[in-house]
């Protein structure tokens, strides 16, 4: 489908939901006029989004009408300003119970009661429709509207005519409702559903804050579920990353890592626009390995951004700075810039969609992510969304010739069971392997290449040392050791 909905699509005339991302999934905005659907549990954010509606609306200069049943108007204020949207220009109307319901003693036949309330509700509402002619309009819950009809039937017909209603006179609608699940499917979803020409999913994911647009009648929408946060400016979306389409000319350069003896284990260093992952148990070395990578982008006059999941800015360049390794200094002149991430802060998308707007106003030569078990706590620990995260992120910044380097801890403190902790190997074009091993009653680190896509390397395991004032030094290979991926070295003259 094409990105220009206005010009595809030029019979129907798009606005803003009042969140620019949401309008992304939206592919390009509510259609003036029509009616949608946001529904979700209990605190996943549906009146406030409908609260940005609004606000979109008074900053365009229309008219808008807050319909609510649940809440009243001060606390409908107060809340929305304790985020930031100031909805006090809209118009209210309540139509939930009054606290003279509980005071007075009137006692009504129950069908009596459901008539009254249900002709005072449809007048209410086509009053003040009528007098205003808004542009947009809320119902925060369209439920309210089920609990005075005396029966389904009464409630679909009331539901229709009112649909009806306000789309002959052009406005358009956004109401809510609360489910009690995913798979939640009683009368006013069923029918609301049918009836909306969009539908808008709230839900949270293993604790996660998620958004998914199922259906938007005549423009279609970018499917999947996508990032969604309530922060202090209210709703933030973050929508998945796909992978650009942009055609570069190969170009295998190869960027050196500062350090010739790792350079010759790689055949030369890295390559331009490819990933290479870094494994290993902790306190091995990966991130070492990653700096030394860093440092030599920065000595040829290269740039890189690092994000750092496991450590301070400061505790990652005083360390390397001990290890000979001068990334303080490039990242006080410009040449490297970090973030310290929290990832029970951000969602994956949320940190895709900032490295991925950091690159595009940089245009780095490498980036940096130290360690892929932070990105994945992230994604609440799932796996198998680390992997699609990932893969959308890494190809990318493939595509802009970007390097990208991450470490990923394992849990095996000896030998190489594994490629990376999670099956994420094929999204890597070099994988660099480190270990522990057990040799004549001592510790030795081991570094090895498993896989380099381009290019000669040497597949051989060498010893490697990481010491304070000389830094990583990768040493002889065990060229009459056996035994090393399984954790058990043995000298082959002991055969």
């Amino acid at each position: 489908m094409p990105d220009d909905n206005t010009t595809a699509h030029s019979d129907v005339e798009l606005i803003s939901s009042g969140i620019p991302e949401l309008d992304t999934l939206l592919n390009g905005g509510l259609i003036r006029g029509r009616a949608y659907l946001v529904q979700g549990t209990a605190g996943t954010g549906k009146s406030l989004l409908g609260q940005h509606f609004l606000r979109e609306g008074i900053d365009n200069g229309e008219t808008v009408v807050y319909i609510h049943g649940e809440e009243s108007k001060s606390d409908i204020l107060t809340n929305a300003a304790r985020v930031g949207i100031d909805i006090t220009d809209v118009t209210f109307l309540d139509i939930g119970p009054g606290t003279d319901f509980f005071a007075e003693d009137i006692t009504y036949d129950l069908v009596e009661t459901t008539a009254v309330e249900s002709e005072r509700f449809t007048k209410d509402i086509k009053d003040v429709i009528e007098d205003l002619d808004p542009e947009r309009v809320l119902i925060d819950p369209i439920t309210q509207l089920q609990y005075v009809e005396r029966d389904e039937y009464q409630y679909r017909k009331r539901l229709q005519s009112l649909i009806r209603f306000l789309r002959n006179r052009t406005g358009t609608i956004v109401a809510t409702r609360t489910t009690h699940g995913r798979g939640d499917r009683s009368l006013a979803y069923d029918d609301f559903e049918s009836l909306s020409d969009g539908v808008i999913n709230l839900f949270l994911d293993e604790s996660e804050r998620r958004i998914a647009v199922t259906k938007h009648r005549g423009l279609g929408q970018k499917d999947g579920t996508h990032g969604l946060e309530i922060r202090e400016c209210g709703i933030e979306v973050y929508p998945q990353l796909v992978p650009d389409e942009r055609h570069r000319g190969f170009d295998p350069e190869l960027l050196s890592t500062g350090n010739d003896d790792l350079d010759s284990l790689l055949g030369g260093g890295i390559e331009r626009g490819s990933v290479t992952v870094t494994t290993g148990p902790t306190g091995v070395g990966k991130s070492t390995i990653g700096a030394q990578m860093l440092a030599g982008i920065a000595e040829d006059e290269g740039t890189a951004l690092g994000y750092l999941f496991d450590e301070s800015i400061e505790q990652f360049t005083y360390r390397s700075d001990n290890l000979d390794i001068p990334i303080a200094d490039y990242h006080d002149d410009g040449t490297l810039a970090f973030q310290e991430v929290e990832p029970l802060v951000r969602s994956g998308e949320e940190f895709t969609q900032q490295v991925v707007t950091d690159v595009d106003e940089t245009e780095p030569d490498a980036v940096f992510i130290d360690g892929l078990s932070g990105y994945k706590l992230s994604l609440q620990g799932d796996a198998e969304r680390l992997v699609r995260r990932l893969h959308s992120l890494t190809r990318t910044l493939k595509n802009r010739g970007v390097a990208v380097i991450i470490t990923d801890e394992i849990e095996r403190l000896t030998g190489i069971s594994e490629a990376t902790s999670t099956n994420t190997s094929y999204i890597a074009d070099n994988i660099v392997g480190l270990s522990y091993v057990e040799l004549d009653g001592e510790t030795v680190r081991v570094i090895g290449v498993l896989k380099k896509r381009l290019g000669d390397f040497d597949n051989r395991f060498h010893r490697f040392t990481i010491t304070s004032g000389t830094g990583l030094s990768v040493e002889e290979p065990f060229d009459s050791v056996h035994g090393i991926m399984r954790g058990s070295p043995t000298p082959t003259d002991h055969e």
